[in-house]
């Protein structure tokens, strides 16, 4: 395997969890001979900073040239005064965009000896293994018009979705089911909004050509309500923009840190895999952050990217045993009980792939 790949560290503490992150994709193609090449650019404040643009324009051109990118995070309070579409989260929402990353994938699950991390009781929190599959370059977030009055008093963004949208991440869900337990539920708000009516239409009529994929539907206050009290119910959850973003976080927290949350945006290019963490400024520098955010997107980079999905099983096996061995970093260690560093973390990960048979 040969693949050019773009890091882009950007924000916060973005540097240090994607050093962990290329430090895995080195020692996979060490153990298994793949040729990555690894490039690196400035996205976000670090690209401010630089005077730059939020996404300069040759960090654009790297991103469409690569096999995928690896993102750390975007976010710095010193531009919070700036223009939205000058601040340094203005990139991630350019880069989906001009890439058509329309599909973001957000697995969550209970990993091994973190079962009473989370804020839910073991026994409901036991089995919990879902997949929110969150539509990425439309809806709220897109929509136009949009903007704010001149007198400050009123604003508008417009929730806009066709056909063609809806239909094209409602196949991605259900392909991605038919590789699980083969059960989607569809989340909107259909009894109030005239676009989740389309959007249910529209995934009811894709289903119908997976017939081996179950799909139900619910209403966003139930479906939150549900990853409260059962989240072992869900197996694949497809949704909007604006839904997905937040019952993802939701999933995440149910599952004892966001820093466990990895993440995959896919369209028909160049994928771009991310912990969905957030920059964190007040951790930069201080080697706390969890990098398993970062570990295990660089595992659903090597499977949905890079076709190497028994790569990417050794990564995810390799987190497990670090984690088995009673690792913590500082969101996840119990009261009075010593954190591990994220370097720490990271090289009990590297240790727990030299160990695996390749």
């Amino acid at each position: 395997m040969t693949a050019r790949i773009l890091i882009l560290p950007g924000d916060g503490i973005g540097p240090e969890v994607t050093a962990a992150g290329v430090a895995v994709l080195k020692a996979i193609a060490r153990i298994d001979g793949h040729d990555f090449a690894l490039a690196e650019a400035p996205i976000g404040g670090a690209a401010l900073r630089a005077g730059l643009p939020p996404l300069p324009p040759d960090t654009l051109k790297a991103a469409q040239e690569s096999r995928a990118i690896l993102l750390g995070a975007v976010g710095d309070p010193a531009f919070d005064h700036h223009p939205p579409g000058q601040r340094p989260e203005s990139a991630l929402l350019q880069v989906r965009s001009a890439l058509g990353l329309f599909a973001n994938l957000r697995p969550a699950r209970v990993w091994p000896g973190l079962e009473h991390s989370g804020p839910l009781k073991p026994e409901v929190l036991a089995g919990t293994d879902l997949l929110v599959v969150r539509e990425l370059t439309g809806g709220l977030y897109y929509g136009e018009p949009r903007g704010m009055a001149e007198d400050g008093r009123s604003a508008v963004n417009t929730l806009r979705y066709s056909v063609d949208e809806i239909a094209r991440v409602a196949h991605r869900a259900c392909a991605l089911a038919r590789t699980r337990r083969r059960r989607v539920v569809s989340v909107d708000k259909a009894n109030v909004l005239e676009v989740s009516r389309l959007w249910r239409e529209t995934v009811t009529a894709v289903a119908m050509e997976y017939p081996d994929v179950s799909l139900s539907h619910e209403y966003v206050d139930a479906a939150a309500m549900k990853l409260a009290m059962s989240p072992a119910s869900f197996d694949v959850l497809v949704m909007e923009n604006l839904f997905g973003d937040i019952l993802s976080d939701e999933a995440g927290a149910i599952c004892g840190s966001l820093g466990l949350l990895p993440s995959a945006s896919l369209g028909d290019g160049p994928g771009l895999f991310e912990p969905v963490h957030g920059s964190a400024p007040a951790l930069a520098g201080r080697n706390v952050a969890n990098p398993i955010g970062a570990i295990a997107s660089v595992a659903l980079m090597l499977d949905h990217a890079l076709g190497l999905p028994a790569e990417a099983r050794r990564v995810t096996r390799a987190i497990e045993a670090a984690l088995r061995s009673g690792l913590r970093t500082a969101d996840l260690a119990e009261p009075g009980r010593p954190a591990c560093s994220t370097t720490d973390f990271t090289a009990a990960v590297l240790e727990h792939l030299q160990l695996q048979p390749s």
